[in-house]
């Protein structure tokens, strides 16, 4: 049976070779959800209390400066198990997907109780995206590039590059929004329309 028991953020390792990274808005974002609902997932660590799920919610706690939070003590993984639930626990959250339909149903209903969108973790750009209307007069950039042609590029190691400028930041999250890419703060570039090969070769983003 797995037991919760409280420790002190100080008494907990972060994982060496974690390979996920939580920037500074994510962490805001997770303390947000902390302040709005409470300490609800408890950070899982071994038996030299090395974090093997939550680095994002420690951070996130020691933002809010929560000195004791809930762990779970795992006793029975083996070293390569303790490496692979470091990786699996963030990738299989990302292989979901959204009913969009019914995402923006309970979206709105949130809204209509004024409830705050910031302890969802959706950023500005995705709930533009979210609620955008496709009325007349609208742009789909993802329908009006049907029936484009396409560029043949023999050469795999160069690619035609369009530069876009932008008046402000708000036009650049619209934009974003638009075409349906997520905006990382740190994303330069990206390939449009995407192509299952690209985002394979990870060439969304350089």
């Amino acid at each position: 049976m797995l037991k919760i028991s409280y420790q002190s953020i100080s008494e907990l390792i972060p994982y060496v070779n974690n390979s996920r990274t939580h920037n500074e808005l994510q962490i805001k974002q997770i303390a947000a959800s902390i302040k709005e609902f409470g300490f609800t997932n408890p950070v899982l660590v071994d038996e030299s209390n090395t974090i093997i799920a939550g680095h994002g919610r420690v951070l996130a706690a020691d933002l809010l400066n929560i000195e004791k939070i809930p762990t779970i003590k795992l006793t029975d993984l083996s070293d390569a198990q303790k490496k692979a639930y470091v990786i699996a626990d963030n990738k299989l959250g990302l292989n979901s997907s959204w009913n969009e339909d019914l995402l923006k149903i309970e979206l709105e209903s949130l809204e209509e109780l004024q409830f705050d969108f910031s302890t969802l973790g959706f950023d500005e750009g995705e709930l533009t995206n979210i609620f955008l209307e496709k009325e007349s007069g609208e742009v789909d950039a993802h329908a009006e590039w049907v029936g484009m042609p396409e560029y043949d590029q023999p050469d795999a190691s160069s690619f035609r590059q369009v530069i876009v400028h932008f008046d402000s930041a708000d036009d650049a999250k619209e934009f974003f929004a638009r075409v349906g890419v997520q905006d990382t703060g740190k994303t330069k570039s990206f390939w449009f329309p995407p192509k299952e090969r690209d985002i394979l070769e990870d060439k969304r983003y350089v």
